[in-house]
């Protein structure tokens, strides 16, 4: 038998096919938005993967990573220029080829062992599925704090699918999709279309991902929230005068003052000066919680010695503020703080010298009690980070607050794609969320992910909404780190048990050359 399978294309073709994957699955996501397209995409780089050599895999998985996160997350050029783009797309697109190779000995090794029918309409493509979420988890923790900005099962939020994100987690709805999508191809290899049976993995995987419901969580009744999106010049290179970002929260809230509120919650970086320190700031949020009779949660830069903070706060009139606070879990490596800067500013100095202020990373918990109602907090990026949103639900959140500050990417995809994890958040953990940006797109999302209220981008307004609590835990939250372990660290044992049974099968073949079986261990070759 031959080394490997033999590919399903040539690499002249596999190329161009893993070239052409990279766009298509970002189409899955805002602006575009086509969801079934990333079925296609994946489909497109599993194919070109099959058969192929380690330097195969990994030149296939390299130029279908980068033409994704090149497109994906092309905003980052809005103001910051190529360098950052091609930096952190580069990396993205490193790490990606070398997951590449991993998912390649899988559909070498796999069929060595479980070379029947259902071990490759079950068996490979769970493997597969596993290995290309362990790749996801991989990616968004590291380096650093990861960047999972680019997870398959987030490209579902306003498809039939994101139902089962409050079963399994975003990880798990990476895996459905993958082993389907793996299972479909698995199945046109066979060439078995009159034995019905066989279409049974990827039909029934289509059914639970179209037709299984979002788990319910309890109705706790409502809260009347106010957000107020100011539209204020909060980008790193806007033009300001001092307080400027502060003044125009303050007069896109004053058309909804004498309202009846039960909060009022503002953005990030909605005050431009740290109202613990800054006396003047103080007494203003003093003021207009005694006016609204409610108390604020609003966010800016602060201070504690010499460490600063993204902190959101708990601001009510005649209070000893902050009454309680939450600090940004992750701030934003290369964008709030510059890890091992020396290293960096000898490679970009003029770049480096751009981020003056180093933030510290949040220990405490995304929670805010909030006159007895639960509140989970996610600032900016957090909002990507699992954990983060599970511990708020632990700790009690029956409603999200997400705030966030666009403005560096004012007429990209960026806010929309953020906003698009908002809505999966909620579906998972089905709960309200208020996504609240500086400069738009600001939404109230359902927990069935449904928009209840919203404000366009580049414009002040604010939005009072009835906004319904939650209780109780989905199987997401309560399982989740455990799905994701499985899915992960399982996979990557699971490949390497895989491994050592190939091994064997080819050992006992070489002793009997009569023996059925392929051979598992080349990993040479020029495709």
């Amino acid at each position: 038998m031959s080394e490997r399978p033999r590919p399903l294309m040539p690499l002249a073709l596999a190329l161009p096919a893993a070239a052409l994957g990279g766009p298509v699955l970002d189409s899955a996501f805002p602006s575009v938005g086509w969801w079934p397209l990333a079925f296609l995409g994946v489909a497109l780089s599993l194919v070109s993967l099959v058969g192929r050599s380690a330097w195969g895999a990994w030149a296939v998985g390299t130029v279908f990573a980068a033409s994704f996160f090149l497109t994906h997350i092309v905003w980052i050029t809005r103001y910051l220029g190529v360098v950052p783009w091609f930096a952190l797309a580069g990396l993205e697109t490193l790490l990606s080829g070398l997951g590449a190779i991993v998912i390649a000995l899988a559909y070498r090794w796999m069929p060595r062992v479980a070379p029947g029918t259902w071990g490759r309409l079950l068996a490979l493509p769970a493997l597969v599925a596993g290995l290309w979420t362990a790749r996801e988890q991989f990616l968004g923790s590291w380096p650093y704090t990861g960047f999972p900005w680019g997870r398959i099962g987030m490209s579902q939020s306003e498809s039939p699918l994101a139902h089962l994100a409050s079963w399994t987690g975003v990880s798990g709805v990476t895996f459905a999709m993958v082993f389907f999508t793996a299972a479909v191809i698995e199945w046109a290899r066979l060439r078995r279309f009159r034995n019905l049976s066989t279409a049974l993995p990827a039909a029934v995987t289509a059914a639970v991902l179209l037709l299984l419901p979002q788990f319910p969580t309890t109705d706790a009744g409502t809260w009347t929230v106010g957000a107020v999106q100011g539209n204020g010049p909060a980008g790193y290179f806007d033009e300001r005068q001092q307080y400027a970002v502060f003044q125009a929260q303050l007069d896109a809230t004053a058309p909804i003052v004498g309202q009846d509120l039960d909060v009022l919650v503002w953005p990030e970086g909605g005050i431009d000066a740290d109202p613990t320190t800054d006396d003047s700031v103080a007494q203003a949020l003093d003021r207009l919680s005694e006016k609204l009779d409610a108390p604020l949660v609003v966010n800016a830069a602060t201070h504690r010695g010499d460490r600063i903070f993204n902190t959101s706060m708990l601001w009510e009139a005649g209070a000893d503020n902050p009454v309680a606070y939450h600090d940004k879990r992750r701030p934003v490596p290369m964008g709030e703080y510059v890890p091992d800067r020396w290293f960096y500013e000898m490679l970009a100095p003029d770049l480096i010298g751009l981020i003056q202020r180093e933030y510290t990373p949040g220990t405490n918990a995304p929670f805010l009690d909030v006159n007895g109602v639960g509140v989970g907090l996610a600032i900016c990026f957090d909002v990507i980070y699992d954990d983060v949103i599970w511990e708020g639900a632990h700790d009690g959140a029956e409603v999200y607050f997400f705030q966030t500050n666009n403005a560096d990417f004012r007429g990209t995809d960026e806010n929309l794609q953020q906003l698009a994890f908002a809505r999966m958040r909620a579906i998972e953990t089905g709960r309200a969320v208020v996504n609240l940006s500086t400069v738009g797109t600001s939404q109230v999302i359902a927990p069935d992910g449904t928009e209840l209220d919203g404000l366009a981008a580049d414009t002040a307004g604010a939005m009072v909404t009835e906004v319904p609590l939650r209780t109780g835990l989905t199987p997401a939250v309560l399982a989740g780190p455990a799905i994701q372990f499985v899915l992960g660290w399982g996979s990557i044992l699971a490949l390497v048990v895989v491994a050592l049974l190939a091994r064997r099968s080819r050992r006992r073949n070489a002793e009997d050359p009569g023996a059925p079986g392929e051979s598992a261990t080349g990993v040479g070759g020029s495709q």
